[in-house]
C-alpha cells in the first residue's frame, strides 16, 4: 500500500511540473499582486510595512484558488479517480497525498520567495520571521480545507466560481490571525497566541479533512 501511495504522489507531482504553464500561473499572479499594490498606494516604506503582510496573505489565497480546481479534475475526467478507489486503498489516504502535492506546488514557492517579498514590503526580521511561521502553519489549512471544496465541486461545470464563493469566508479569520501576528512582531509584542491558534487550525484540518475530501468526492461521484 506505501508502495502505491508513493506512486500516486510521484505521478500527481511528475504530472504537476509538466504542465508548466498551469503551474506558474498561480506564482505570477501572486507576484503581479504583490508588485502592483506598491504601486497603486504608493511607495512610502511606512505603508508598505504596515499593508505587507495582508497584501501576501491576500495574494496567496487568491492565486491557491486558481489552482485548486485541478486537485481532482484530472482524474476524475479521466477515470483514474475511479480507478483508485477500486484499488483497494483507502480513499482518505489518496486524498491526503493530492492534498500534499497541493501544497508543496502551490505554496513551496511562496516560502522560497517570502525573503525577497519581505525585503521589497519592506518588512522587518521580527515581522519576516511571525509571517513565515503563519504561512508555514496557515497554509497547509489552504489546501486541507479547499480538498473539500474541489470534492464537493468535482465533476460540476464552472465549479471554480462555486468553489471561491464557498472557500473565501473560511479563510477569513485565517486571514485576521496571520495579519494580527504579524502586527503584533512589528509592535514588539507576542504574537504566540496567534500562532496557536492557527496551529490547533492547522492540526484541526490535518485530523479530519482526509476523511471530509473522502466522503465528498463519493458524493460528487453518486
Amino acid at each position: 500500500m506505501r508502495v502505491l501511495l508513493k506512486g500516486i504522489l510521484q505521478r500527481d507531482l511528475t504530472l504537476a511540473f509538466r504542465q508548466k504553464s498551469e503551474l506558474m500561473q498561480p506564482l505570477m499572479f501572486l507576484l503581479v499582486v504583490v508588485t502592483l499594490f506598491p504601486l497603486g498606494i504608493g511607495p512610502g516604506p511606512d505603508t508598505l510595512q504596515r499593508i505587507g503582510p495582508g497584501v501576501i496573505w491576500v495574494a496567496a489565497i487568491l492565486s491557491s484558488l486558481l489552482g485548486m480546481e485541478r486537485l481532482f479534475r484530472d482524474d476524475f475526467a479521466d477515470g483514474s479517480l475511479e480507478q483508485m478507489q477500486l484499488s483497494g486503498i483507502p480513499l482518505y489516504q489518496i486524498a491526503l497525498c493530492k492534498i500534499i502535492t497541493h501544497w508543496f506546488v502551490s505554496f513551496m514557492p511562496l516560502l522560497m520567495l517570502s525573503p525577497l517579498l519581505a525585503l521589497f514590503l519592506n518588512l522587518t526580521l521580527p515581522m519576516y520571521t511571525a509571517l513565515l511561521l503563519t504561512l508555514l502553519l496557515g497554509t497547509p489549512v489552504i489546501s486541507l480545507i479547499g480538498a473539500i471544496a474541489v470534492g464537493l465541486t468535482t465533476g460540476l461545470q464552472r465549479g471554480s466560481l462555486l468553489l471561491a464563493l464557498l472557500l473565501i469566508p473560511i479563510f477569513i479569520p485565517l486571514l485576521i490571525f496571520a495579519t494580527s501576528a504579524v502586527e503584533s512582531a512589528a509592535m514588539q509584542l507576542p504574537y504566540g497566541p496567534q500562532i496557536a491558534i492557527i496551529a490547533a487550525i492547522m492540526l484541526l484540518a490535518l485530523a479530519l479533512s482526509p476523511f471530509a475530501v473522502s466522503y465528498a468526492l463519493k458524493v460528487s461521484q453518486n
